[in-house]
């Protein structure tokens, strides 16, 4: 199981912690952003000074293979060897191409993950999926490579403005479907226009621990970790239009409406509760506001999932769809035109 550390004093626990760990050398990735607004957090510990510090651009459009290529120029250029060790100070982008870094770097070194925004630690930094996009595809180079240690320090969230905590809220929405009643109850009660910030780390932690749990079990996606792609076979597509079509929206945002739409077709293929869904529609709507895209968008958006990761074949879109809370079908094959009319009612229920 992968260590998660829930810290409250960020400098404390990381020096005990590396001082538990056997390294040659230590090297900290960061982004533009992270730099100016999360290094200084643990910039004055003596390690940290004496570590190689790696800052590469900021923005999901830097998550290439152009910048994991400099991330293994500065290892290699700057003598990292096999028994190093790599910190990753950022959101789910930077955990994302840094712990693919580090499982490819050498064949693999080690990491720790330290995730700055709210979906980075609900999401990207825990369960051990790494990679980065290539040829418009998301993640679509990558390794399972569990980081050794996850850091999660709350109150880097408490500088995150509200769409970015929202993103982030989305992954946690979708963990308490999968989990249980009581669960999805609590993440749809949450109020995000006024965030009790004490509250929102209980949220967390549980989310995380409903990921580590379906991870733990099944390590390669081989099973019930498919439960976890919940929203994002075609909240997968939003994004990689909007991409596109150069207006980009936020990871979390797409994955919600994914929701709207794969909670539809849970409905219509495995009797989840319509109440449950309209009541969970009515929570994205009124936070997520809505997704403009015409009709001209659906061809598109069809290609993006017939070539999505999960799917057996180009010729059948592979979907993780539930008959309740907490009660999983992983994979749900559904036609092109029920895919269609999920996409239709999202639309429908925006008034577009």
């Amino acid at each position: 199981m992968q260590n998660i550390i829930n810290s409250t004093n960020l400098q404390e626990d990381l020096t005990k912690l590396l001082a538990e760990k056997k390294y040659d050398k230590l090297y900290v990735l960061t982004d533009e952003n992270t730099y100016k607004l999360c290094y200084p957090f643990i910039g004055n510990l003596k390690e940290i000074k004496n570590a190689g510090l790696i800052t590469i651009p900021a923005g999901d459009e830097h998550k290439n293979i152009e910048t994991l290529t400099c991330v293994w120029k500065y290892l290699s250029e700057n003598e990292a060897t096999r028994h190093s060790l790599l910190i990753n100070l950022g959101g789910g982008m930077l955990t994302d191409l840094g712990g693919f870094a580090a499982a490819s770097f050498k064949r693999g070194i080690s990491c720790i993950n330290i995730p700055t925004t709210l979906l980075g630690a609900v999401d990207a930094a825990v369960g051990g999926k790494t990679g980065i996009n290539f040829l418009r595809f998301k993640n679509e180079i990558g390794a399972f490579a569990p980081a050794e240690v996850v850091v999660i320090h709350s109150k880097f969230f408490r500088s995150l403005d509200r769409e970015n905590l929202l993103s982030g809220y989305a992954e946690l929405l979708k963990h308490s479907l999968i989990d249980s009643e009581s669960e999805w109850e609590k993440a749809i009660g949450f109020d995000s226009y006024e965030v009790d910030y004490e509250y929102l780390q209980e949220l967390l932690m549980a989310s995380v621990k409903v990921k580590e749990r379906i991870v733990e079990e099944d390590p390669f996606e081989k099973g019930i970790r498919k439960a976890l792609n919940l929203g994002h076979t075609i909240g997968h597509a939003f994004e990689s239009v909007s991409m596109e079509l150069e207006q980009p929206v936020l990871h979390g945002y797409a994955v919600a409406w994914g929701l709207i739409c794969e909670l539809y077709l849970s409905v219509k293929i495995c009797g989840f509760p319509k109440d449950k869904m309209l009541a969970t529609m009515a929570f994205i709507r009124e936070n997520y506001g809505t997704y403009h895209f015409g009709c001209k968008s659906y061809g598109k958006l069809y290609d993006y999932m017939r070539h999505d990761k999960k799917n057996a074949s180009a010729d059948e879109i592979n979907f993780t769809l539930l008959s309740d809370t907490g009660k999983v079908e992983i994979n749900q094959a559904a036609t092109k035109d029920e895919i269609f009319e999920a996409i239709d009612f999202m639309r429908e229920s925006y008034g577009l």
